[in-house]
């Protein structure tokens, strides 16, 4: 019993110590590539299809279109910063 007690409590952190935030390293790549010039200008418009759409009542357009070309935008960028090294 005292064998199973000491698992259990070395087993898990204590409460002063404060464990360190994970950084996913993909999510900091697309936030660098995110404010390339290519990616600011497919940004700003989905931006402006947004506002344009959300100002309407009742309309039938919709982002997709900017939404993807955003989207490629960032990963084509992403690719090449991540594929880059292996070459």
């Amino acid at each position: 019993m005292v064998y199973e007690e000491k698992m259990i409590t070395n087993g898990e952190p204590d409460e002063e110590e404060e464990e360190e935030e994970m950084v996913d390293p993909l999510e900091t790549v697309r936030e660098k590539c995110e404010q390339t010039e290519h990616c600011v200008h497919t940004r700003e418009r989905l931006e402006a299809c947004e506002s344009r759409v959300g100002s309407r009542s009742n309309t039938t357009e919709d982002c997709t279109e900017e939404l993807f070309d955003f989207l490629h935008a960032r990963d084509h960028c992403v690719s090449q910063k991540v594929f880059g090294s292996l070459k």
